[in-house]
């Protein structure tokens, strides 16, 4: 079977758990697959090599571009499509059937990028409720670019874009879900979210750069990003209205931390005016 015009590009930091998973499930279907490490302290360069990606280390030097467009400007410049995988990712039968059948004519007209639908585990468990959202996670490179938002200074994200999405002039949606089964301990979102709210709390601070994220968030971001006591509304929309609860206690733990999530984001940003 041919393999896809795609360049799999999957950017890591420590993914020893998962890196294997997310190779296998690619390697022999793409026409390449390639790991971009940043200094991991962990075996996840090593694993990577010996499941037969290629691996290239990057070193942030603090400005932009970031990691992912920088993987958009260096890595497999030859092949037009990227497709940028989490460490803890993993594309599964459908998507690549969908894939194949969009690249089947390869002069078929296509849009600049695709939303892809994210499957995500939680405590071990997929959830089939309450959580929605896609990522723009395969681009054209020619017609694509992350926006560079002005949160170098900010705290929780470093070398990584936050939570935005690249700039891209047509968006197509596809149906099958890329599969987010992140093998860490459930100590490690805490931990990772815990970072990620320290920047949602220094951009409550900084309106300006603010209003630049919530251009470049998807349709579903930028209405939750005006929404007023978000910990509820999250709890709410995720638990009640998308029927979360159908989940069982995975549904009901994720809910909850993701309210707790919002909570810690208000906080800390109550907390910085007092400084």
């Amino acid at each position: 079977m041919s393999r896809l015009p795609i360049a799999v590009v999957i950017p890591t930091k420590n993914e020893g758990l998962n890196i294997a998973e997310a190779v296998k499930s690619v390697l022999g279907h793409f026409e390449a697959v390639v790991v971009v490490d940043s200094h991991s302290t962990d075996d996840t360069a090593k694993i990577a090599e010996d499941c037969g990606a290629e691996v290239v280390t990057y070193t942030w030097d603090g400005g932009h571009p970031r990691k992912k467009q920088w993987c958009l400007d260096h890595v497999r410049t030859d092949l037009d499509w990227i497709l940028l995988l989490d460490g803890d990712e993993r594309i599964g039968p459908g998507l690549l059937a969908e894939l194949r059948q969009i690249f089947a004519d390869p002069g078929a007209s296509k849009p600049a990028a695709y939303d892809i639908p994210l499957g995500y585990w939680f405590s071990g468990k997929r959830l089939r409720h309450g959580y929605t959202i896609r990522k723009r996670s395969l681009t054209d490179r020619t017609r694509c670019r992350y926006p560079e938002v002005g949160d170098l200074d900010a705290p929780g994200i470093g070398e990584v874009e936050g939570h935005y999405q690249p700039v891209a002039e047509s968006v197509r949606s596809l149906r099958n879900p890329i599969e987010h089964q992140d093998l860490d301990p459930v100590t490690a979102w805490f931990e990772r979210h815990n970072r990620y709210s320290d920047w949602e709390a220094w951009l409550e601070h900084h309106p300006e750069v603010k209003e630049q994220v919530r251009r470049v968030k998807s349709r579903q971001g930028q209405l939750f990003h005006k929404a007023p006591f978000k910990p509820l509304v999250s709890f709410a929309y995720m638990y009640v209205y998308r029927r979360g609860f159908l989940d069982g206690r995975a549904g009901f733990d994720f809910a909850l931390a993701m309210s707790f999530y919002r909570w810690q984001i208000a906080l800390k940003s109550r907390e910085g005016k007092m400084m």
